[in-house]
């Protein structure tokens, strides 16, 4: 089974071009962690990334690596899988003391329930720092150990 889903994840990998060495070391650290990484389409329409927290799956939309937007997205993935790792398993804030650029407001502000806007907040405010990429395998380490 887990040989299918890596021969469907290269793939797919090879169909829609190279993700770059972050987009392939974070996958590889969110795996290491027990979440599943599948390139494919999410079961959501229209979503770029979706995390399944009780699975620990992560669907990565093939189109992000077309519109340049692969290491974006799956950063934004990992703040949720270190969100539920902080959770033990149910997913919860992290309680950064950081907040996302304004730009990103209507992509968390859209959600009605003010637990999920905060869940999206923080993940965009982690996707949008210069720094985001060591701050997502930081924030993996200390809550998915």
């Amino acid at each position: 089974m887990i040989e299918t889903v890596l021969l469907n994840s290269l793939l797919l990998l090879s169909q829609v071009g190279t993700p770059d060495k972050r987009f392939l070391d974070l996958k590889n650290q969110l795996e290491k962690f027990g979440f599943q990484v599948i390139i494919q389409l999410p079961p959501k329409r229209g979503a770029y990334g979706l995390l399944q927290e009780s699975r620990k799956k992560i669907w990565i939309n093939p189109v992000v690596f077309d519109l340049k937007i692969g290491t974006q997205t799956i950063i934004h993935e990992a703040v949720h899988a270190a969100q539920v790792c902080a959770g033990k398993g149910k997913i919860k804030t992290l309680g950064l003391n950081i907040q996302p650029i304004n730009y990103a407001r209507p992509f968390f502000m859209q959600y009605a329930d003010v637990h999920r806007q905060d869940l999206e907040r923080e993940a965009y405010a982690v996707q949008t720092q210069p720094n985001s990429f060591e701050l997502a395998i930081s924030l993996l380490q200390q809550h998915c150990k």
